[in-house]
Formats: structure tokens, C-alpha cells, sequence
């Protein structure tokens, strides 16, 4: 039997849904390793993020998107996997794309947890 692991995935950003046309990006972890000799290694905490491509569709709230500080953004794969930022703000400078009618959105945010 077939397992499904890649789909159409559902975003949510303060409770409004937007419309994703690319790929979406979650961290799996909150820390990164480097290893500093054999069976030694040192930790870093990470920002977690999501990174999103999503429709311009006229009813998407970008005035209030770009201007949140404090958002709740929850991605939900195809797969079922589910995650959520908490602490969520707009970072880079997403711009709209005439040419296809999207938006890069990458939000930081001060807590990030797989459901």
C-alpha cells in the first residue's frame, strides 16, 4: 500500500487561509549540531520560520501580514504533518510577482512546534 507524503498544503496565517502555489518550509529541529572533535559537538539554537510561496489574491490581508508582530502561522502538509509558529513576524522583503501572481513570505517567530 502507498503512503502519501507530498500533496496540496494548507496555510494559515492569524485564522485567514492563504493560497500556496509553491513549496513550504519548516525547520525540523530548534537547535543545529556542528561536531568540534570525534563524539564532541557543540549546539546553536535556531530562529524558527516558516517560508512560503502563496497566491496575490485580492482578499489576502497583506497590509495586516506585513504589519503583524505577534501571528500564529500553521502549516498543514499533505502528509498530515502539521506546524505551528507562535511569535510570528514578517522578515526579508517579500515583494509581489506580476509575472504568476505570488508572494514569498518568510515569517521568524519565537516558537515553532510539530504537531
Amino acid at each position: 500500500m502507498g503512503k502519501k507524503v507530498a500533496g496540496t498544503v494548507y496555510a494559515k496565517i492569524d485564522g485567514g487561509q492563504a493560497t500556496v502555489t509553491g513549496g513550504v518550509e519548516c525547520p525540523l529541529s530548534d537547535v543545529k549540531r556542528e561536531s568540534v572533535a570525534p563524539g564532541f559537538y557543540k549546539e546553536e539554537d535556531l530562529v524558527p520560520y516558516v517560508k512560503l510561496t502563496c497566491v496575490n489574491d485580492p482578499d489576502l490581508p497583506k497590509k495586516q501580514i506585513m504589519a503583524a508582530t505577534n501571528s500564529t502561522v500553521t502549516v498543514e502538509y499533505g502528509n498530515g504533518d502539521v506546524y505551528v509558529l507562535s511569535g510570528a513576524y514578517v522578515v526579508g522583503e517579500p515583494s509581489a510577482k506580476a509575472d504568476d501572481g505570488t508572494i514569498d513570505f518568510e515569517w521568524n517567530g519565537t516558537k515553532g512546534v510539530w504537531q
